[in-house]
């Protein structure tokens, strides 16, 4: 039978919403080959907690760590602590590294892949000092490397606001990765995510800042791995992945076209740690193992109807796209509740979650329609809807 519910539309009308059938997503029987894809994962809140804005990290580590195996079954990687977590918008730098030590051991156990962010968040938001910043990254990336994940090294809201000039950044970076051991992925993210990263790498000008980033690359390409850019802008994209030395990768950050730049242009292709993979896991693997069978038609029509729920999850302000992603994994019943640190789960409407529940659904990314109606209705009946 059908599982249905009455939604609201604009204009204070309701309709009946028929689910499709649910899709049987396939696993794939080992790792992913054509392209390394990460996806950033969300931290499920625990419900007994505070969780107010400014209050310490309460988090629900079973159903946490269930959502990290959920992610590894379909042959993702795990990229941690990262914004997605909400780090700096709720994770405090205590309960970072303690998601990244549990996510480590899990992933140890699983023989799975996982990188986590390094940052400089446990600093005095007032720090002056460059020297002080790169002591900051330096705490971080020893915790995080000592738990045998590897390194994002995150750009940091410290150093965006001392940094006066490319040659600011170069200082930091360059001591940072002389002393790395293993290759780490650089984060640029951009201020549509943060809007405190604005000028990042020295510029306000996105072409300057690439052309600071580029050079500190080449400096570097031995222990870079790749870098992770989220600007939204495919085209900017394109370019810089053309320039990156042999053996560098790009990972899209760019959670509105990322099918098409993992896809590729023939020459070179994005390969991915993307915050929208948390909430298109099934769908992101089904298409990464059609790219392994060079299957591009199979790849489209796995990854093609995702595109909206990216843009929606995604849509200004886009620094609240968690909300979304949290909110979607308790419809699919990857966790048992909908709530989430500091309290953002207020952060989006419920006319912007109900669209979510659509676009979900076309996408075919509710396992169970019974239950994600069940949740849809709780919802709706607690902001206040009737049918």
């Amino acid at each position: 039978m059908t599982a249905t519910v009455w939604l609201p539309c604009q204009g204070g009308t309701v309709e009946e919403y028929s689910l499709r059938e649910p899709v049987g997503w396939r696993r794939p029987p080992g790792p992913l080959r054509c392209r390394v894809a990460f996806a950033a994962a969300h931290v499920v809140a625990d419900p007994h907690g505070e969780n107010l804005p400014g209050a310490p990290t309460a988090i629900d580590w079973d159903a946490t760590l269930a959502f990290r195996r959920h992610l590894w079954s379909y042959g993702l990687g795990l990229a941690e602590a990262m914004d997605t977590a909400q780090r700096g918008m709720g994770l405090d730098w205590a309960g970072a590294q303690e998601l990244v030590r549990r996510s480590a051991a899990e992933a140890r156990t699983l023989g799975a892949r996982i990188a986590a962010g390094a940052g400089t968040d446990q600093a005095d938001a007032n720090l002056s000092s460059l020297t002080d910043i790169a002591a900051a990254y330096e705490e971080q990336i020893e915790v995080i490397d000592g738990t045998g994940a590897q390194v994002i090294l995150m750009a940091s809201r410290q150093l965006a606001r001392v940094a006066r000039s490319a040659d600011d950044y170069r200082l930091v970076y360059d001591r940072l990765l002389s002393q790395v051991r293993r290759p780490v992925i650089l984060h640029w993210l951009g201020p549509m995510f943060d809007a405190s990263l604005a000028g990042y790498w020295g510029s306000p000008d996105v072409e300057e800042a690439t052309e600071a980033l580029l050079s500190l690359v080449v400096d570097h390409a031995g222990v870079v791995d790749g870098v992770k850019v989220s600007l939204l802008d495919a085209d900017h994209e394109v370019r810089l992945r053309s320039r990156l030395p042999e053996g560098v990768r790009l990972y899209t950050g760019d959670d509105y076209n990322y099918p098409d730049l993992i896809k590729g242009d023939g020459r070179r292709a994005s390969d991915a740690l993307l915050g929208v993979f948390a909430a298109i896991a099934p769908a992101a693997s089904a298409a990464l193992q059609a790219l392994d069978r060079r299957d591009v038609p199979g790849f489209d029509a796995a990854m093609g109807p995702t595109v909206p729920l990216g843009r929606h999850l995604f849509s200004a302000p886009t620094f609240y796209y968690k909300t979304g992603i949290a909110f979607l994994a308790w419809l699919a019943g990857y966790q048992p509740g909908f709530t989430m640190i500091a309290g953002l789960q207020s952060a989006r409407s419920v006319p912007h979650l109900v669209e979510a529940f659509r676009l979900a659904d076309a996408a075919g990314l509710l396992p169970d329609p019974d239950l994600a109606v069940h949740r849809m209705r709780a919802l709706l009946e607690v902001a206040g809807f009737a049918p």
